[in-house]
């Protein structure tokens, strides 16, 4: 963008030049730094209550919904980080709309199927909204279907980027952009491993009442949290290069009956 600038013989007169690689840091930081500070709180002051089960069994650690939910002030916490992260998230659903297009072929299937991975990284960002400020003590019903909504759209997310990248690698640019695939692969191998194991102990836990079996379902419960959130920080490597400008528009330079200013991505 400056290099664009300085060839056209125009003034920089940016108001604000965010690199989208450390908007990417800050976005996964906010729920990371958030994440880790509520179930750090919950063992160190409330590990009782957020340990305890129907079953009575000896426990150790709590569930996510338990640490995010019902205990203050991890529920404040949680809430700030999510509703902070948001604004991005929906920014880099949106710049990954138009990466994709980029990256697949101009044929019908591939395009559509590019709207639905959108559709399904929106989605799933309102259902982590949805389930963050509902907690499953004050509606549970309501909490159960946007968590049932964000593990689903989350899930698939993942797995339409990661077939859509797989059958178009060789249109992938840069060394960081094929460094993001495999980040993304791998990542979205252990979410669905650690997924589908958490649900394994979550049954054994609920028919056998076994000690420490939910524990072992939080700490895959927390696996499956953890990569979801470094496979979004994958933005980092894709849009290194890139950058969120506000500033005038150098393509029309402002007048004196035309002085709006204009924001754009470079």
């Amino acid at each position: 963008m400056a290099d664009l600038e300085a060839a056209m013989g125009v003034e920089s007169d940016s108001v604000l030049r965010l690199p989208l690689r450390h908007l990417a840091v800050g976005t996964v930081s906010l729920p990371f730094g958030a994440f880790i500070l509520c179930i750090y709180l919950s063992v160190r002051y409330d590990f009782d209550l957020a340990t305890a089960t129907h079953c009575g069994v000896p426990n150790y650690l709590p569930s996510i919904s338990s640490a995010i939910g019902e205990f203050i002030p991890q529920r404040y916490i949680w809430r700030a980080a999510i509703a902070l992260h948001s604004a991005p998230r929906f920014l880099l659903a949106a710049m990954y709309f138009n990466f994709n297009k980029r990256v697949m072929p101009n044929y019908r299937f591939y395009q559509n199927a590019v709207k639905v991975n959108t559709v399904l990284n929106v989605v799933e960002n309102l259902a982590l909204l949805g389930l963050s400020f509902v907690s499953s003590k004050e509606n549970y019903d309501l909490h159960k279907v946007f968590f049932v909504v964000f593990m689903v759209c989350s899930e698939c997310y993942m797995l339409l980027t990661f077939l859509l990248l797989r059958d178009q690698k060789f249109r992938l640019t840069s060394h960081l952009e094929r460094q993001a695939f495999n980040i993304k692969r791998n990542l979205m191998k252990a979410n669905i491993v650690s997924f589908f194991v958490a649900l394994y102990f979550f049954y054994r836990h609920n028919t056998y009442c076994e000690p420490g079996m939910y524990s072992v379902f939080a700490f895959l419960e927390y696996l499956v949290v953890l990569t979801n959130m470094a496979f979004h920080m994958a933005a980092y490597y894709d849009f290194h290069g890139h950058s969120l400008v506000v500033g005038t528009d150098i393509s029309s330079p402002p007048t004196t009956t035309d002085p709006v200013r204009a924001g754009g991505l470079s």
